[in-house]
Order: structure tokens, then C-alpha cells, then sequence
């Protein structure tokens, strides 16, 4: 099949472009580029060309309605708009100087599950601090010239780009087959011998299905096989540690802000449905109310960008939190209970929504499921859930009765085709309560 290619050579003559194309429209260190595209090779050129001058590149999603996209403009306040064309900043055949590395991470605005859109700006890095930081994700990943990444994922959101990005600091090529296809997937897998991925779990849901003996997905050329934005049901777990090279199946905690913890196979397998543990240099820990706040390096500090606010509230010292519960425990792996804005409560006890979406999903009948409080008069808020699969409500009411308490049983369970999801696969729990006409 037909891909574009981005080799780290080639790629580095059009960052030199973009960088010179930068300085001549008067963007220096500190100021910000809006772009807003598909996944490209001039893309990729541009954000790297932007962070190795120190501009900060701001990644919208081409397809962002117009009233959004221009309130989000508004916001990131850029010297520069290229809007769908980053390729404008490649045209000229003058070139830039370039740092070793990127001076700056791209300004994300987070996906707003659970309310407005917030930038996260983490400004110009010190010499020392930016080299720490593309280390970081080289080293983490074992990434180098040999590797081929291929792009599951837009660019417009943190991870994926972080990964394309890293790869071509490393020397490595990035694999670009387009938006997301699971037949275009599994073919460039199967042909283009990847070595590198970063997924969702919906990803990973959509191989295993399309896959047969007639016409199998290879997995074979995996060196890493990433995945993470949303919880993983074990059966799909299990299914791509058995078809993936052994070893090669890892997930990792984050979010748009910051990265907290790297999970491998042996330590999943050992404690499934865990996170994993710790990356190095980072310490996580709980609060009285079970938030989980995490100790992270100089290079990974952030604020929201032009809410300060927001940003008071998401720091203790060098320690973050972006509002999930969970556990640690004594040897250090990670459980993640969910969001303290998911949390529901019911007649006074508070329910989180990952406990009973685990054991619907245990249900040899259940894909997946998601659970939401809807307001209530006599409770304060019920716990409803909407699930994907096979199995009966009634049968399914009874599986839960059996294995949760009283205030945590949905009150009502509803079969949907899919449930609704942001681009980078989150469930949209905001949303559950008018697609299930509540």
C-alpha cells in the first residue's frame, strides 16, 4: 500500500525551513503558531521547526466546528495562523537554525470531557530541561533510528504527536496512512512493518474484530505496541497480549497535562486492570479524598494557560493532580478508580463509576460499559449504566446484584450499538444521559 513516509533527514530540512519561514513572520521564543490540519509530513516539519526555535505550536483539530475553532484561536492569542496549510511555511528555500532538540512542548487544549477546553502551557524549557525532557520519551520507549512509528492516532492530540515527534528526534520514520481505517490499519500493519505504535483501546477493539484466518492481522513486527487514553476491557487486554510479540504490549497513565505512570506486560499480568507503576523521576500518592496527586521532574511542569485559578488549583508544590481517584499500593502500582467530576452519589454514598464498570465488563456478555448518575428526587442521583454487547438486562441486573452493594447497582441498564466517545476514544460521560433519553 501507498503511505507517506517522514524520514527524520528529510523531515529536518523542512523543520530548517519552517524555522527561517517563523523568524521572517516575527515569531520568536514564547510565541504561538496555530495550525490546524491532518496528519502530514509539512505538519510534522512545521511543529518540530516551531519547538526547535522555541515557538510554540498550538494543534487544533481540522475539524473543529468554525465558532469553536475561532473561540480556541482567541484563547491561544498566536503571531501566526496557518490554519489547514502548514505547508505555507515550507515554501521558501531559506533555513533556520535549530536547537538539538525541542525548546517547548505544543500548547494541547485538553478534550473537555468534563467541561471548557483549558490550554496547557508549559512556556520556554532551559537548555538542561528541554534536553531532560525529549530524553525522557527516547529513552522511556528504547526509540532509535531503526524504528518505524505508525500513526493510529491524530496529531491534534498530545500522545500521538509526542510519539511521531520522539521518533524523528530519535532518527527513526513516521508511518502516515491516514485517518483512522481499520481495513487501511491492518493492512499497513500487516505490509509496512511497523515497529512503533501509540492506540486507543477502540483501536485495538476494531484489529482484533476485522482479523481472521483468511486474512489475519500480523502483529509480529512490534517492537512497542502503546496504548492508553481510555481503560482497556481485560478481553481485549488479553487478546493483543496473545496475537502482539511477547513483551511488546505496554499502556501508560496520562493526560494532556502530564504522564504518571508506565505499565508493562509482566507487571499488567501480575495485577490486571492495574496502571502500572511510576515513571522514573515521578512519585504518585493519594489525598483523604482518594485523588491521585503525582511528584513530577522541573521539565514536566504546566499551567493552564491564562487561568491561573485553574492552575492553583491543580498543584501542591511540585506535585499535580488532574482530578482522578485512585489507589497506590504498597508496592507501588497504580489503580485508577476514575474522576472526581464522575463521581456519583447516591443517597449519600458515593459511587465511582470504574468499580461497577468493571464488573459489568466482566460479564461474558458485556464489551464494555459505562455508568453515569442522573439526578434523582428521592436519591439525590441514581446510577444508570449503558453497555455494548449480548447480554439480557434482566440477567445482567441479577450479575450485578451478586457482586455490588445495594447503592452502587445501576438502577437501570441499557444496550447501546457504541458508546459516545471523544476523537481520542474517552467515553463522553456528559453525554450518556440524552443518548439514553434521560
Amino acid at each position: 500500500m501507498s503511505v507517506p513516509v517522514v524520514r527524520a533527514a528529510d523531515s529536518e530540512r523542512d523543520q530548517r525551513r519552517a524555522a527561517a519561514a517563523l523568524r521572517a513572520a516575527g515569531l520568536g521564543p514564547g510565541d504561538r503558531l496555530l495550525v490546524s490540519a491532518a496528519a502530514s509530513p509539512a505538519l510534522l516539519a512545521v511543529v518540530l521547526g516551531a519547538l526547535r526555535s522555541g515557538v510554540v505550536p498550538v494543534v487544533l483539530d481540522p475539524a473543529l466546528p468554525a465558532a469553536e475553532r475561532a473561540a480556541l484561536a482567541e484563547d491561544a492569542d498566536p503571531g501566526l495562523d496557518v490554519g489547514a496549510e502548514p505547508e505555507r511555511l515550507l515554501a521558501e528555500d531559506d533555513e533556520g537554525e535549530l536547537a538539538d532538540v525541542p525548546l517547548a512542548r505544543p500548547m494541547h487544549y485538553t478534550s473537555g470531557t468534563t467541561g471548557r477546553r483549558k490550554g496547557v502551557w508549559s512556556g520556554v524549557l532551559a537548555e538542561d530541561d528541554a534536553r531532560a525532557l525529549a530524553a525522557e520519551e527516547i529513552d522511556l520507549w528504547g526509540l532509535g533510528p531503526a524504528d518505524r512509528y505508525l500513526l493510529l492516532s491524530p496529531l491534534h492530540h498530545s500522545a500521538p504527536l509526542r510519539f511521531a515527534v520522539s521518533t524523528l528526534l530519535a532518527g527513526g520514520e513516521v508511518l502516515l496512512p491516514g485517518p483512522f481505517d481499520v481495513g487501511r490499519a491492518a493492512e499497513a500493519i500487516t505490509t509496512l512493518r511497523p515497529t512503533t505504535t501509540f492506540c486507543v483501546p477502540t483501536h485495538l477493539q476494531r484489529l482484533l474484530a476485522v482479523s481472521s484466518p483468511a486474512h489475519p492481522v500480523d502483529w509480529s513486527s512490534f517492537r512497542r505496541l502503546v496504548h492508553a487514553g481510555a481503560p482497556c476491557p481485560a478481553p481485549v487486554k488479553r487478546a493483543v497480549l496473545a496475537a502482539a510479540p511477547e513483551g511488546s504490549v505496554w499502556e501508560f497513565y496520562g493526560s494532556t497535562e502530564a504522564q504518571f505512570t508506565v505499565c508493562s506486560p509482566e507487571d499488567w499480568l501480575a495485577h490486571p486492570g492495574s496502571v502500572g507503576r511510576a515513571r522514573p523521576g515521578r512519585r504518585l500518592e493519594t489525598d483523604e479524598r482518594g485523588q491521585l496527586w503525582c511528584a513530577v521532574p522541573r521539565w514536566a511542569r504546566f499551567e493552564y494557560w491564562r487561568a491561573p485559578e485553574k492552575t492553583a488549583a491543580a498543584w501542591r508544590g511540585d506535585r499535580v493532580t488532574v482530578g482522578d481517584l485512585g489507589r497506590v499500593d504498597d508496592d507501588g502500582t497504580v489503580w485508577l478508580d476514575g474522576r472526581r467530576e464522575d463521581l456519583v452519589i447516591s443517597g449519600g454514598v458515593n459511587v465511582y463509576p470504574a468499580e461497577v464498570e468493571a464488573v459489568l465488563d466482566a460479564h461474558p456478555g458485556v464489551v464494555e460499559s459505562a455508568v453515569v448518575g442522573v439526578p434523582d428526587a428521592e436519591w439525590g442521583q441514581r446510577v444508570v449504566a449503558a453497555y455494548v454487547g449480548d447480554a439480557d438486562p434482566a440477567e445482567l441486573a441479577g450479575w450485578a446484584r451478586e457482586r455490588l452493594a445495594p447503592a452502587k447497582r445501576p438502577k437501570s441498564l441499557h444496550p447501546v450499538g457504541e458508546l459516545p466517545r471523544t476523537s481520542t476514544g474517552k467515553v463522553r460521560r456528559l453525554d450518556l444521559p440524552e443518548v439514553l433519553g434521560l
